[in-house]
């Protein structure tokens, strides 16, 4: 994957160009992650292809709003209007299986020649529509300024005892200085004394007795630093944010997942969850369907393999504040790694979040006399199947006889890590 930058009279651009082999998938996902349009190159002479249908579906999968279909090569069939129709019509089926408020715009291009790029071809007079340039600096894009506001804990800046600011970027919407906020998972209140952004001047180590240049307001996608009016146990992973937000606590939710390693997905294995600035356990309970990326057709699977995309149900060890990917891209993504390498294991975008103090409440207003086995029973049969999935439990591993040794070895010799036995 490579990033170009350029910029024009009208905007600046960050391309990143990927490959479009089915084995770099990986690396298609990390460059749309971070788009706001789709390029998407579909050979004139090939048509539609396998692959084409995987891009767009995973750029469809991250929430790009965009989509530019640049049919290339128009030279080597002739210019020929009626092949780019036939393309643009293959094409509209994989629409429909697609999100529904993607703006999709055909552009037939020859790059060898530069025809229809900057400038229109003479070639292509039939075509009457703008060129891909023109497309770039035209569409209108969301700024993130919109809604509520949420800023993800980064870094606790703390040089002296007199100051104390709160680091991060900004996921969404703006934030003014005497603003009422709340602080996440503690549910801490209170208000913004000062805002500092990036457009400080002259920048430079302040002593104890001086005082920074602040800002009075600030709003996505900036990088700010918050001072509060009283001090709050604030700490890496919290969340500063809108005292009517629409953040929703829970530790199971349901994903798109993007499986991006060589190594298997297993059911019921341990792994690291990074969701924002947060590092937690996680266990994959259930894969509901994989996708077929031929036919779109959804087919049963209980493991999934490279470049595989599939939708799960994740349950984490402690709950966060989270929302569903369509609505925040920042909350919503995250990325699951091996936690003895390290690697990247997937990439996924929560779609659907099970709340979990709503079983805990149906439990509680149960009647008292009942058992524990009854209340269970009883809850699994009002609840949803969401609900219970979640008290369902994990599915057994297996363990191989060098790691029951490693454990009891562990066990034994480091008590005080407290490795439960298995």
């Amino acid at each position: 994957m490579a990033y170009r930058f350029f910029s024009t009279q009208k905007r600046k651009f960050i391309i990143a160009d990927t490959p479009g082999h089915e084995q770099y998938t990986r690396n298609m996902a990390t460059g749309a992650s971070t788009a706001d349009i789709a390029i998407i190159l579909i050979d004139a002479r090939k048509g539609v292809l396998t692959q084409t249908k995987r891009h767009s579906y995973i750029v469809s999968l991250l929430g790009i709003k965009h989509f530019l279909i640049a049919i290339n090569k128009m030279d080597l069939v002739g210019y020929d209007e009626g092949r780019f129709r036939a393309i643009c019509k293959d094409y509209e089926e994989i629409l429909k299986e697609l999100k529904k408020d993607i703006a999709v715009h055909y552009i037939p291009i020859s790059a060898l020649h530069g025809e229809n790029i900057v400038s229109k071809s003479e070639n292509l007079t039939w075509y009457k529509d703008k060129t891909l340039l023109e497309w770039l600096e035209s569409i209108e894009l969301d700024s993130g300024q919109q809604g509520e506001f949420i800023l993800p804990v980064q870094y606790v800046n703390r040089p002296h005892l007199n100051f104390r600011a709160f680091c991060g970027q900004i996921a969404s919407g703006s934030v003014n200085v005497g603003d009422e906020v709340l602080v996440l998972p503690s549910m801490q209140e209170s208000r913004i004394a000062h805002i500092i952004t990036s457009a400080i001047q002259n920048p430079h180590a302040l002593t104890q007795d001086q005082t920074p240049q602040y800002a009075q307001e600030a709003s996505a996608p900036m990088s700010v630093s918050v001072c509060l009016q009283d001090e709050k146990d604030i700490s890496r992973g919290d969340y500063i944010v809108s005292k009517n937000h629409s953040l929703i606590m829970s530790n199971i939710f349901k994903a798109m997942v993007i499986w991006l390693s060589q190594t298997p997905l297993e059911l019921g294995v341990s792994y690291l969850l990074k969701s924002t600035h947060n590092l937690c356990n996680a266990v994959i309970i259930d894969i509901a369907y994989k996708k077929d990326m031929e036919s779109f057709n959804n087919v049963s699977a209980d493991s999934l393999c490279l470049n595989d995309i599939a939708q799960c149900t994740l349950r984490l060890d402690k709950t966060l504040p989270l929302q569903c990917y369509e609505n925040n891209k920042i909350l919503g993504a995250f990325i699951i790694i091996d936690r003895y390498s390290n690697q990247t294991l997937g990439a996924g975008m929560i779609e659907d979040i099970i709340e979990s103090q709503a079983i805990l409440d149906s439990i509680m207003c149960l009647e008292s006399s009942n058992s524990t086995e009854s209340i269970i029973n009883d809850t699994l049969q009002c609840s949803n199947q969401d609900s219970k999935n979640f008290l369902e439990s994990t599915p057994h591993r297996i363990y191989t006889d060098s790691e029951i040794a490693l454990n009891r070895f562990i066990r034994t010799q480091y008590p005080e890590w407290g490795c439960k036995k298995i």
